[in-house]
């Protein structure tokens, strides 16, 4: 293999940018030469290649986002679109392609590889962490520390003011952020899609709470809750549990709401997220170097493991109960 690809897709993740310089420069020293492609799928459908040397990706390991781009691409989601991205492929001379992004991502290059021979290897990169096979995606550590970092400052406020603040993390199918959040946070209620809850056992949590000494409480939502309620596009869960405590505690509880939303993909990553990125980064282009392809690097017991994508694509990642119940034992 003499050239590769890099392309980064879906949502951007803190850390992307360290796993494309660990890529770019792993290949490198193999001697192959890398190309990046520029706003994910659809730069391959554009044509929006750039040449990566090592000093085109110096000085990029502390940002966030990804000085590739990533773009959506509804002309990849049909079989042409992906033949002219194999084209275009073919027309660079690219021998293999490294994706770095999330599920959604991974079943597009699974489709590339399978129809076109497309030799893929992919890194999961995702806040959500709702990869499965990976302990941990690239980006989710900051977006945790970023999620606390907010909740405590909003803990602050609830405590001057005796408020109830419904905070509201990302994770359209998983409520990995507002599990691990919400526990670090010392949140009174965890509301995730994973496990059953009632809105009345969080009221009588608040309630409970405040006869026990406690002047403020914190709620922590996944949005991914929303499937279980009637939503418009622009409303958010937290404001419907907020509006629902309030409904049955009046003037009793004052009830605020912030929804985190996408502040939580940005910021320079975490040291553990650079760590992870160039580790898989490197891993990645080797194992394309090796011929291996239709496999993701992951992590587990920090260890570097490879998975085939039919073992990932269309799998569900399991949420750990037993935090869930430690969360509610430890908020007593």
């Amino acid at each position: 293999m003499k050239r590769i690809g890099l392309i980064t897709s879906g949502g951007d993740a803190p850390g992307m940018n360290a796993a494309v310089r660990a890529a770019t420069r792993q290949a490198i020293a193999l001697g192959m030469d890398v190309w990046g492609v520029r706003d994910g799928f659809q730069g391959l459908c554009n044509d929006n290649l750039i040449p990566l040397g090592s000093r085109d990706v110096g000085g990029v390991l502390q940002h966030g986002g990804t000085m590739l781009g990533t773009a959506r691409c509804d002309e990849f989601l049909g079989a042409p679109g992906r033949k002219r991205a194999a084209e275009c492929l073919g027309r660079y001379g690219i021998d293999g392609l490294v994706m770095i992004g999330g599920d959604g991502s991974m079943a597009g290059a699974d489709k590339l590889l399978n129809e076109h021979g497309i030799p893929i290897i992919a890194i999961p990169a995702t806040i959500d962490n709702d990869v499965p096979q990976t302990d941990m995606a690239i980006g989710v550590d900051t977006a945790l520390n970023t999620a606390v970092d907010i909740i405590s400052k909003l803990r602050d406020t609830a405590a001057s003011h005796q408020r109830t603040f419904v905070i509201e993390t990302m994770g359209r199918h998983c409520g990995y952020l507002a599990l691990v959040a919400g526990v670090a946070s010392g949140a009174e209620a965890i509301l995730v899609p994973e496990f059953p809850y009632e809105l009345d056992e969080v009221v009588q949590a608040v309630r409970d709470g405040m006869k026990r000494g406690k002047k403020h409480s914190i709620i922590v939502v996944a949005e991914g809750i929303r499937d279980q309620f009637e939503l418009a596009d622009f409303e958010s869960p937290a404001h419907k549990v907020a509006g629902y405590i309030h409904s049955q505690t009046g003037e009793q509880f004052d009830v605020r709401v912030t929804v985190l939303g996408h502040v939580q993909r940005g910021g320079a990553p975490t040291v553990f997220d650079r760590v992870l990125a160039s580790r898989l980064g490197a891993e990645a282009v080797q194992k394309l170097h090796e011929g291996e392809s239709g496999v993701m690097v992951g992590l587990r017991r920090n260890q570097l493991v490879d998975v085939p994508f039919t073992d990932v694509i269309g799998q569900t990642r399991t949420l750990d109960e037993h935090l869930m119940k430690l969360a509610y034992t430890i908020a007593e």
